[in-house]
């Protein structure tokens, strides 16, 4: 890996809020012990979109099996980490700190991020939500976090906030290389918020991205990468997959709306001739049970499928699908730690040989990226 790695690429993180159930998104169509443990919910074969002799796509992720059978989107199957926790609030701590069962100061892009060189026009993190992740939370970088570009906001700790007060006050050269760095970030949070509102404002997709949260923060981060923003990272996250009662019908406009929306977006970085520069990899904090409960749904689980999409992606499957019969209390068992995942996307895509020492150990790479 080069020091500051390749240096034009983006990454993009869609979290999948709730538990995505990975066995109706991904249907293994020739395991009988699917349609056994689903007798209501489980997804027909003739109805899946066929990804091969063995899976399909949940009927209304027509957007995905575009981007799949363009070559463009990679299916990861069996993610997860060891002794799994059924809890969304520690999944998902384990998750955005990639550090399962050790907390850490700042979250996995956070220390990514300190691995960047500072881009010259835009910040380095933008989180597209109406509160930070952990996951791009860190301590070299403020993060810009947005829901609605008119109603940005600046986030930051307590004593972030006191320091960059004094800091605007003081607007004289202090001669304090540390004060300097506050202020020089302060005044980078404060331009890119114009910065942003502006982009926003300008683009205008041509493209439907559905209708879910994500079809509306996807063309955001499009606006800003037209506006020739240098943001390294973008965090944006979608909820409503916690299925545990009528999971057919909520899951089928959850797919719909991804499905749309990932696919749109992957049209319009081709429109502007950025689709080399981005990728996108998608997640959720744990799959479901295999058995369906008694509410027509599927109660908390383990390992899920996880995606990464863009123009570099060698599609295809990645990974072993995990077991249907080798449970371990009713889930499925992990066969990809997801910090590999994490790993191939901090040294095949960004460039950077820092994967080790920001996730703590040495995870393999899937050789996902051509």
């Amino acid at each position: 890996g080069v020091p500051n790695g390749n240096a034009d690429r983006i990454l993009v993180v869609v979290e999948l809020a709730g538990g995505n159930c990975g066995l109706n998104t991904v249907v293994p169509f020739e395991q009988d012990e699917y349609y056994r443990a689903r007798p209501t919910i489980a997804i027909r074969k003739k109805s899946t979109l066929k990804l091969n002799d063995e899976f399909g796509f949940h009927p209304y992720l027509l957007g995905w099996e575009q981007l799949f059978k363009d070559g463009k989107m990679a299916v990861v199957h069996g993610c997860g980490y060891p002794n799994r926790s059924r809890s969304h609030f520690e999944s998902m701590k384990f998750w955005h700190w990639a550090s399962p069962n050790n907390p850490q100061p700042d979250g996995w892009l956070g220390r990514l991020s300190n691995d960047l060189p500072l881009p010259e026009k835009g910040p380095m993190i933008v989180n597209l939500s109406d509160k930070m992740s952990g996951a791009v939370r860190g301590s070299n970088h403020p993060t810009v976090v947005f829901d609605d570009p008119n109603q940005f906001v600046l986030e930051s700790s307590g004593e972030q906030r006191a320091v960059f007060r004094e800091a605007f006050k003081k607007k004289q050269e202090s001669g304090n290389p540390a004060l300097e760095l506050v202020r020089r970030i302060a005044s980078t949070a404060n331009q890119s918020s114009d910065f942003i509102r502006n982009a926003c404002a300008e683009y205008k997709t041509k493209r439907d991205y559905g209708f879910g949260k994500i079809g509306k923060s996807l063309p955001r981060i499009v606006a800003q990468i037209a506006k020739g923003s240098g943001t390294r990272i973008y965090y944006t996250a979608t909820g409503g997959f916690d299925t545990h009662g009528r999971q057919t019908a909520t899951q089928g406009v959850n797919c719909m709306n991804i499905g749309d929306a990932l696919l749109a977006f992957q049209q319009d970085l081709e429109a502007i001739g950025r689709d080399a520069d981005v990728a996108v990899m998608v997640f959720s904090e744990f799959g479901r049970r295999v058995k369906e409960n008694s509410s027509k749904g599927t109660d908390h689980g383990a390992a899920g499928p996880m995606f990464i999409t863009g123009k570099h992606v060698k599609g295809g499957h990645y990974g072993t699908f995990p077991s249907m019969t080798d449970l371990y209390e009713g889930d499925l068992k992990m066969t990809t730690d997801f910090r590999s995942v994490y790993a191939t996307m901090v040294k095949e895509w960004m460039g950077l040989d820092t994967a080790k020492s920001l996730l703590r150990a040495d995870y393999p790479t899937l050789g996902v990226f051509a």
